[in-house]
């Protein structure tokens, strides 16, 4: 590999990832990746599957350019793909079922097993010095709202569309599953501080 051509130490290839401002700047498919680019995106997408999909989009509007937009302007992603909404993973099947299998292992025709319950579950019994240093445990549950478009194709109005049904939904909890929404917009200072200091909210 030669020396770099840049005098500020970043190789001209580089720049021309780094100057893409928009996802409709991606035209010309030899442009889009440095030869130090490892990811799946890279290692997926061929100029055939480029082709076939650069003027696509998804059921929910999301366009191909944008799913892998991060992916190009970002070189040193591991992934590089980025799906607009559940039906990306259909509309651009040639190019998620690659990643999808390479990453997770997790073949087009593998099926997913759910098990919700807790039976079977075996917790590791801490001694009594580890069990002094636990202060609290949370669990983060994920999840998206059928109709919308995921992370890259949401539009700020469906953002709020979701959290509008999905506060909703939490008011019905009742016992210690109910609780208090803290919007970020229009927050408090104090109650800023309180969930920070609390570890609910980082800086």
């Amino acid at each position: 590999m030669g020396k770099c051509g840049s005098k500020d130490g970043v190789s001209d290839a580089s720049k021309k990832q780094a100057a893409f401002k928009t996802s409709d700047e991606l035209v010309d498919f030899e442009t889009f990746f440095t030869p130090e680019c490892k990811s799946e995106l890279k290692k997926c997408l061929t100029k055939e599957i480029w082709e076939e999909y650069k003027d696509k989009s998804c059921a929910e509007g999301v366009t191909f350019k944008t799913c892998i937009f991060s992916g190009v302007k970002n070189q040193d992603s591991g992934i590089g793909i980025y799906a607009g909404s559940q039906d990306s993973y259909t509309t651009f099947n040639k190019l998620f079922d690659q990643c999808v299998t390479n990453y997770h292992k997790h073949a087009p025709d593998a099926v997913h097993t759910s098990d919700m319950t807790a039976e079977g579950i075996e917790n590791a019994e801490f001694v009594e010095e580890d069990a002094a240093m636990i202060k609290s445990t949370r669990i983060r549950v994920g999840r998206n709202l059928a109709g919308y478009p995921l992370g890259p194709g949401v539009t700020k109005d469906q953002r709020d569309e979701i959290m509008t049904k999905v506060v909703a939904a939490c008011e019905t909890f009742e016992g210690d599953l109910a609780g208090k929404f803290y919007p970020l917009a229009g927050m408090s200072q104090e109650d800023q501080d309180q969930l920070i200091a609390d570890h609910f909210l980082f800086k």
